[in-house]
């Protein structure tokens, strides 16, 4: 099916009309704010929830949800060349990123896993620009960098600079939801941003269900308010919803472009840290804050080659 013939054929849920830059951008921002409450969401759900049993649940609501969408839509399935793409964006962005963070977030402070978004812009970039063989411009990747940098830096110093095991697992972390963006993104010029999580969710079901059943009876499960309350936000928004607007973003305004939103994610979470989880929140964060908005306006305005 063509791009255009997809168009034609699309609800309201999946509408690809075209939109200007700034609604692009918009639409990236959603997606960063969703995305902002995911360690605090995962932090309540694990209030009553085993690590394992947190991973593989949220992965099974999210393609009931995924699995409903496309049913209602009657979207028709990917062509065979989309599927390796949907494959990396399953592992990365469906199980891997899920797991990884999970894990880390037993030990890490939802600050100190911050680190995993302030470095994922530039791994997005880097990588969207080997795929696409296009390399942003010099200004692009100074002010990504120093951004990055900046948020790497005060991350880190949450934890006196020391790796543990649990940055370990939030570098394993960065580096598979970065490409699970990158390829995302580009699968976004051949069909709608949401049917790309989608698919991608579902095509990860099985490996999240296998995780549930075993984990559920394995570990020992408490429904309190806050666990139902985290179970349903990492499902229902981290996993899918809002990977909806930020597909949609990244297919008008580029990988690239979109991607060094999300320098200002770790800073949202680390707001969330404190209103919703009490963590401890440092006078360096304005300062912070003021660096990386300031790169956030210089990516935006810069020209990719």
């Amino acid at each position: 099916m063509t791009v255009t013939s997809q168009q034609n054929s699309l609800t309201p849920l999946a509408t690809t009309t075209t939109a200007p830059p700034t609604g692009g951008t918009l639409y990236a921002a959603l997606g960063v704010i969703s995305f902002s409450f995911s360690f605090p969401g995962t932090v309540w759900a694990l209030d009553g929830f085993g690590p394992w049993s947190a991973i593989g649940v949220r992965g099974v609501l999210a393609a009931v949800i995924a699995l409903a969408a496309l049913l209602l839509t009657r979207a028709p399935l990917p062509a065979r060349a989309d599927w390796p793409a949907l494959a990396v964006v399953a592992g990365g962005c469906a199980v891997g990123f899920p797991l990884l963070t999970t894990l880390a977030l037993q030990t890490s402070s939802t600050a100190n896993s911050a680190i995993v978004i302030g470095a994922l812009p530039m791994a997005t970039a880097a990588i969207s620009a080997v795929l696409t063989r296009r390399s942003p411009s010099k200004v692009f990747w100074a002010a990504a960098g120093i951004g990055a940098a900046t948020v790497v830096v005060y991350t880190l110093s949450q934890n006196h600079g020391r790796p543990t095991v649990a940055d370990l697992y939030l570098f394993g972390a960065l580096l598979v939801c970065a490409a699970g963006y990158a390829q995302g993104g580009r699968l976004t010029a051949r069909m709608p941003g949401w049917r790309v999580i989608a698919w991608g969710v579902v095509l990860a079901a099985p490996v999240n269900l296998v995780v549930s059943l075993f984990a559920l009876s394995n570990e020992t499960v408490h429904l309190t308010t806050k666990a139902m309350v985290g179970m349903a936000y990492i499902a229902a928004v981290s996993q899918f919803g809002g990977f909806v607007v930020w597909y949609k973003g990244m297919g008008l305004i580029g990988v690239a472009k979109a991607s060094q939103l999300q320098l200002a994610q770790p800073l949202l979470t680390l707001v969330w840290a404190v209103l919703l989880l009490g963590e401890n929140f440092t006078a360096a964060v304005p300062l912070t804050a003021a660096i990386v908005l300031t790169c956030i306006v210089v990516t935006q305005r810069a020209r990719t080659s």
